[in-house]
C-alpha cells in the first residue's frame, strides 16, 4: 500500500505504535501466568492486572489536561520514559506492593490491545498526518492493522521462556523476567523514535488544552462526548472480564495450554483481527461507521458467550478465533467517528474523556474476575459477551442519525 499520503510524523507514529505494541503482545500473555507462578493467588493477580488499567485512567486524564498545553511529543516521550521504569521494577522484584506501584506509574499493558496513555495523543494527532480528510478512516484502520500485526509478532516472543527452560535451562520465573528486559528495550525505541517527531503534531492553540473541562467545548460535542462515554464504560467494563491476560489464564487453567500453544491461539487471533481492520475500513465506505460498529460487534459477541461451554480444547480455540476475527472492527470506525462528529481543537479532549471513562470502567473487571474465576470458569465469558451486547444495542439507538460529514 503507497502512504504518499501520510505525512512523517505519521509514518514515525506507525512505527512507534508498532514496536509498542509488539511488547505488549508478548507480555499480555504471560503476566497473569507469571504472576502465578510467582504465588500470587487470583485475587492478588486481579489486583496488579487492575492496577495496570488504572493507569490508563491516570494517564489519558493528565493527557487530556495537559498535553495540548505541554506539548504532545513531550508528552509522549515522557510517557515511554515511565515505560521503561515500570518494566526494570518488573524485572527486579517479585514485591508485591512494588509490583502494583510498577504497574500504577508505568504503562504495563495486558489487555492484548491499545488503552493507555498514548492512544488519546495519537488518535488526535493522527488525522493531522494525512492529506485528505477522506482517508480518516483508513489511517485509523491502518494504525491498528500495524499495530495488531505488531502485537500478534510479539505474542510469538511470549514461547521465549518456554524455550530458554527447555535448552538452557534456566528457571522459569528467571525465563520470563527475561521478557521484561526486552520490554524496555522497546520502550527506549519508542522514546527514540517520538524524539523525532515535528512541531506540526502539536494543538493549534495550545488554549484548548484544558479539554477536560465540558464547558469548555461546544454543546453538540459535549451531548456527543458525554453519551459515547457512558456506552463506552459499558463496553469496556465488559470486555475488562475478557482482556488477553485473562483469556490466556482460563485456557491455561481450563486445558492445561501450555506458553507456546498460547502464543500461536493469540498470534492467530491477531492477525485475523489485523486484517479485520482493513475489511472494517471497506465496510464503513459501504454502510456508515455506525452500522459496520454494531453489526459486526452483535455476533463476534454471541460467539464470545459460546467459548467457555466448548467441550474441548479444539472447538474453543476455533470459536474465540472466529470471535478474534470480527471483533474489534468497531476499533477503528469508533475512532474515526467520534474524531469526525467533534471539532478539530476538541479532539485531544474527546479522545481522552472517552478513553479515560473506558479505562475506568475496564478496571473495574479484573478484580471482579479474579474473585469469581476460580468459582466459575464460565462467568467472565457469559457476563462479558451479555455486557457488550447491550451496548451494541444503546450504541445504535444512540447515534444511528448522528452521521460523519462523509456520510450526509
Amino acid at each position: 500500500m503507497a502512504l504518499e499520503w501520510i505525512s512523517k510524523d505519521g509514518k514515525l507514529i506507525l512505527a512507534a505504535r508498532s514496536v509498542r505494541t509488539f511488547s505488549y503482545g508478548f507480555l499480555s500473555v504471560v503476566l497473569a501466568i507469571y504472576l502465578h507462578m510467582l504465588g500470587f493467588g487470583e485475587i492478588l493477580i486481579g489486583v496488579i492486572l487492575t492496577a495496570t488499567l488504572a493507569n490508563g485512567i491516570i494517564f489519558n486524564l493528565v493527557s487530556s489536561i495537559f498535553a495540548d498545553r505541554l506539548g504532545r511529543r513531550r508528552m509522549l516521550v515522557i510517557y515511554s520514559a515511565m515505560m521503561v521504569v515500570s518494566s526494570g521494577i518488573f524485572f527486579a522484584t517479585d514485591n508485591f506492593m512494588a509490583l502494583v506501584v510498577a504497574a500504577l506509574v508505568g504503562t504495563i499493558n495486558v489487555t492484548g490491545s491499545e488503552v493507555g496513555a498514548f492512544l488519546s495523543i495519537e488518535q488526535a494527532v493522527l488525522p493531522q498526518t494525512i492529506k485528505d480528510e477522506g482517508r480518516r478512516t483508513s489511517i485509523f484502520a491502518l494504525y491498528n492493522m500495524v499495530g495488531t500485526f505488531a502485537m500478534a509478532a510479539g505474542v510469538m516472543l511470549s514461547g521465549l521462556p518456554q524455550y530458554l527452560s527447555q535448552t538452557l535451562g534456566i528457571d522459569k520465573i528467571g525465563s520470563v523476567k527475561v521478557l521484561f528486559l526486552v520490554y524496555a528495550a522497546c520502550a527506549l525505541v519508542v522514546l527514540a523514535i517520538y524524539l523525532l517527531l515535528s512541531s506540526k503534531i502539536e494543538a493549534v492553540n495550545a488554549r484548548h488544552g484544558l479539554g477536560m473541562n465540558l464547558k469548555s467545548i461546544a454543546p453538540q460535542s459535549r451531548r456527543i462526548i458525554t453519551k459515547m462515554s457512558s456506552l463506552f464504560a459499558i463496553d469496556s467494563f465488559a470486555g475488562g472480564f475478557v482482556i488477553q491476560s485473562i483469556v490466556s489464564f482460563w485456557f491455561y487453567t481450563r486445558f492445561g495450554a501450555d506458553l507456546n500453544t498460547l502464543s500461536y491461539i493469540f498470534t492467530t487471533a491477531g492477525i485475523l483481527t489485523a486484517i479485520s481492520y482493513l475489511l472494517a475500513s471497506r465496510m464503513a465506505s459501504r454502510i456508515g461507521l455506525i452500522n459496520t460498529m454494531v453489526w459486526t460487534h452483535i455476533p463476534s459477541n454471541i460467539l464470545l458467550i459460546l467459548v467457555p461451554f466448548a467441550p474441548t480444547f479444539p472447538v474453543a480455540i476455533g470459536l474465540y478465533l472466529a470471535r478474534m476475527s470480527i471483533s474489534q472492527m468497531d476499533v477503528p470506525t469508533r475512532q474515526s467517528y467520534l474524531m469526525a462528529v467533534v471539532k478539530e481543537n476538541e479532539r485531544v479532549a474527546a479522545a481522552g474523556i472517552t478513553n479515560t471513562s473506558r479505562n475506568v470502567a475496564q478496571a473495574l473487571s479484573p478484580s471482579v474476575v479474579g474473585a469469581i474465576l476460580g468459582q466459575l470458569l464460565v462467568a467472565p465469558f457469559v457476563i462479558g459477551g451479555a455486557l457488550k451486547l447491550a451496548y451494541d444495542i444503546g450504541l445504535f439507538l444512540s447515534f444511528r442519525k448522528t452521521k460523519p460529514p462523509e456520510e450526509l
